[in-house]
């Protein structure tokens, strides 16, 4: 295992992250795992060298986070060992998921957050979070009310860093320098959907992240399974797969030719499908850790194998060039008049 700094702080984490979505078995048919299976993957994890281990309180509405703890205590070892990762905002309820119920069983408000952080401690059973990461942008909440309750968090010892997850540029941007005019704790990474066929995240997200020292760690990095070998022009829809069920999330239109490129090279390198897919993630500046899940112990072990995968400059940008997105309009702007001599406009 390879292990990197998280953004500018100076906690180290494996540039691999065991993600834990599909533990527990309320969320959608994507939780698959129980305790048995999963105390195996965690133990699987941690030995192979992953001190990185990523929930959500909404992820099959708390179990995954029961499970990873419990996995967590059997292993019987110091908890300073682990990087424990967990987010809140998300309903965490049937009803609530459909607008009734508990009206406060969601969003950033202080009351959920700090309810939400008390929950989240008690399922993982620690005394900490590693990192505490708000899971999505809430439209009905005053962001220095969420901010604010996050330093508090920190100043208890409950949170040691913060994170954001699926925000968009300008709003972290705003929290950035809303943090630092009053002194609040800063986030320290983004958690966002980043795959070789969905890159949407380099047109502002990314280079937002390099600019600030945000630490970015991709959810879904084989876009819900369609990086995994199974999909095909040939067989777009294959029997049991989860994208059948749930398609989610969106891959770009040219995904197709992304996987005729995938299978070239892993071909010629003898290597998955799966394991170069993150291979090239991993190998994307500003890149901490790439959050890899599974239902399956094969899974995890064939991705494990992408972190050991060297990938010379002409493999990354030929798979780069097949799903490389269209600049837009100011980035093309902003880099064409800082640099006309190499630039032609028509290339935008």
């Amino acid at each position: 295992m390879k292990y990197t700094r998280l953004g500018n702080t100076g906690l180290k984490v494996s540039r691999l992250c065991l993600g834990t979505m599909t533990f527990g078995f309320k969320f959608r048919n994507i939780g698959a795992v129980g305790q048995d299976s999963a105390d195996i993957m965690v133990k699987k994890a941690y030995e192979s060298g992953i001190n990185f281990f990523d929930t959500a309180d909404m992820y099959s509405f708390g179990q995954s986070e029961e499970i990873l703890g419990n996995a967590l205590k059997k292993l019987d070892v110091p908890r300073e060992k682990f990087v424990i990762a967990t987010k809140v905002r998300s309903p965490l309820s049937d009803d609530a998921m459909q607008g009734s119920g508990d009206l406060n069983n969601a969003g950033l408000s202080r009351k959920h957050i700090i309810e939400g952080c008390n929950n989240s401690l008690k399922r993982l059973k620690t005394d900490y979070i590693d990192l505490y990461q708000v899971h999505g942008w809430d439209m009905s909440c005053g962001l220095e009310e969420t901010l604010e309750t996050l330093n508090d968090l920190v100043r208890q010892g409950k949170v040691l860093y913060t994170g954001v997850s699926n925000w968009t540029a300008r709003h972290i941007m705003k929290a950035l320098y809303l943090t630092k005019a009053k002194n609040f704790n800063n986030f320290v990474s983004l958690q966002a959907y980043y795959s070789l066929v969905a890159r949407d995240l380099e047109q502002e997200l990314l280079p937002l992240c390099n600019e600030e020292g945000l630490g970015v760690l991709p959810w879904s990095p084989l876009s819900g399974g369609f990086l995994t070998g199974k999909y095909t022009r040939q067989n777009p829809k294959p029997v049991g797969a989860r994208r059948s069920e749930f398609n989610f999330p969106p891959v770009d239109p040219r995904g197709y030719d992304a996987i005729d490129v995938l299978a070239e090279i892993s071909k010629n390198k003898n290597i998955s499908i799966p394991q170069l897919s993150l291979a090239w993630l991993l190998a994307q500046k500003g890149v901490t850790s790439v959050i890899i899940g599974a239902n399956k112990m094969s899974q995890l072990e064939d991705n494990l194998g992408s972190v050991n995968i060297n990938l010379t400059d002409d493999e990354i940008l030929k798979l780069s060039d097949v799903t490389m997105p269209k600049k837009l309009y100011p980035q093309w702007m902003v880099e064409w008049q800082n640099d006309r001599k190499s630039l032609n406009p028509d290339e935008f």
